[in-house]
């Protein structure tokens, strides 16, 4: 069986976030087992799974791929929607568009030290959807 439904997160700034509780919430009752995929549907902001206790791990994440893929370099030809923009689409591209995280016992199983991230790669974005689709 396949569930799916879609929610919109709220406003974040730039940075990575920790989004697990938020997805937990939006899911209704889980099965036994099986596996849910969560998808954002936008081109610059990502998902992925990480550290989720020390704080300074999301600073570094910022610190890393800003060195990574600098804002405002020359060689960009894609400029029309900020300095912010280009860079953002590498850094999702980077990062990747979903994460799928196994389901055991009606719940997520993940490490005790993961957590979902949510990647805002803009200086100023809008609210971001994502699909979550539960397979059982």
């Amino acid at each position: 069986m396949i569930q799916q439904k879609e929610i919109t997160l709220r406003n974040y700034p730039r940075g990575y976030h920790l989004i697990t509780s938020e997805i937990e919430g939006a899911l209704e009752e889980l099965p036994e087992r099986g596996m849910v995929n969560i998808f954002i549907k936008h081109t610059s902001a990502g998902l992925t799974i990480n550290e989720n206790a020390d704080p300074s791990v999301r600073t570094d994440f910022e610190t890393i791929f800003n060195r990574l893929v600098p804002e405002g370099a020359p060689y960009y030809t894609h400029t029309m929607e900020g300095s912010d923009d280009m860079p953002a689409h590498v850094k999702a591209s980077l990062v990747g568009m979903s994460v799928t995280v196994p389901i055991k016992n009606g719940r997520l199983e993940m490490g005790t030290w993961q957590g979902i991230y949510f990647c805002e790669f803009r200086n100023r974005a809008g609210r971001r959807k994502l699909v979550l689709t539960v397979y059982s």
